[in-house]
């Protein structure tokens, strides 16, 4: 891939995420309540306080002079304190931010090892019972709730069986792997489920039509095994279009993860963003979503990159 490319694609991304930064900015200051309403309820805190509290956080001043201070201290790593637990905005999420990963990698794994054989499964024997069954369980992966089936997993393997813990990321007083691991299954399969779903389909998709080319029929026709047809001659081709959906869905995953954090109250970013969603932190929401979209943007080069890794004759100009 072309340098020169690289870094138009690295440039380009500072309007846009200047843009992103105004829309978050003005939608999340434009919606009905304000940080001072958590307090309003409470007959200790006075309007005297409150109004002290409003001007110490700024929100007295115009909108477009609370977006310039926030994004110029944005930029120059000042991301300014909580306003629930005044502490640095840093510190609450770089504390939150490796159970994210841990939870978001995993499930990236478990998506693709289990997507792309199933994909490949499914385009080999297609229109067969074993192509039906992935198919029905495809199109049930993409259609059903995340929340219901993370409920239905809870009820049944932390309530009746009694085999995985139903929240948290570790026992407490228990530090081993095996707990960590027993805490991380359930909330990595049910958010990976909805990915090997989708990408299951666009691999047998591709797969399907990779096989039907001439070069595929040719190694038939020489002889070759249909394990070495697929995994020598399709596999690399099929995987092409679906490197830049993964790519692009990484992103994705960790979104997804607010839900599952906070059925499972898992210690991550999506769990944070729920608590300070109902505490209207502005400085962590406008953190974590600004992170979520700088994270989106880094797929979308990284799906670049991929993709001319996969396929040489791609070249970005």
């Amino acid at each position: 891939m072309n340098l020169n490319y690289l870094i138009k694609r690295t440039l380009g991304t500072i309007p846009l995420l200047l843009g992103v930064s105004l829309i978050l900015f003005g939608v999340l200051h434009l919606a009905p309540g304000t940080p001072m309403d958590v307090y309003a309820d409470n007959p200790s805190v006075s309007q005297e306080a409150l109004d002290q509290m409003k001007v110490a956080l700024g929100l007295d001043q115009p909108l477009p002079v609370q977006y310039t201070k926030w994004v110029t201290a944005f930029v120059t790593g000042e991301w300014g304190y909580s306003i629930r637990t005044s502490r640095p905005v840093t510190t609450e999420i770089a504390e939150r931010l490796w159970p994210t990963i841990l939870l978001g990698g995993s499930s990236f794994l478990i998506a693709l090892l289990v997507a792309v054989p199933l994909g490949i499964l499914s385009a080999v024997r297609r229109y067969s019972s074993v192509d039906y069954g992935i198919t029905f369980m495809s199109f049930l992966g993409i259609s059903m709730p995340v929340f219901w089936l993370a409920l239905m997993l809870q009820l049944l393997f932390s309530v009746h069986w009694r085999i995985l813990p139903s929240a948290g990321m570790q026992t407490i007083g228990d530090n081993s792997l095996l707990d960590l691991l027993r805490h991380l299954l359930m909330p990595a399969l049910i958010l990976a489920f909805a990915s090997v779903a989708g990408w299951s389909r666009y691999m047998r998709s591709s797969m399907v039509e990779v096989l039907s080319q001439d070069y595929v029929r040719t190694a038939k026709a020489k002889g070759l095994t249909e394990r070495k047809v697929v995994y020598r001659h399709a596999l690399r081709n099929a995987l092409i279009p679906v490197i830049t959906v993964v790519a692009l869905d990484f992103a994705g995953i960790l979104a997804g993860a607010v839900i599952t954090e906070t059925i499972f109250a898992w210690p991550g970013i999506g769990r944070l963003f729920i608590e300070s969603m109902n505490g209207r932190d502005y400085p962590v929401l406008l953190a974590l979503m600004m992170l979520g979209s700088f994270a989106l943007v880094v797929s979308n080069v990284l799906a670049d990159l991929a993709y001319a890794a996969a396929d040489p004759r791609i070249r970005y100009d």
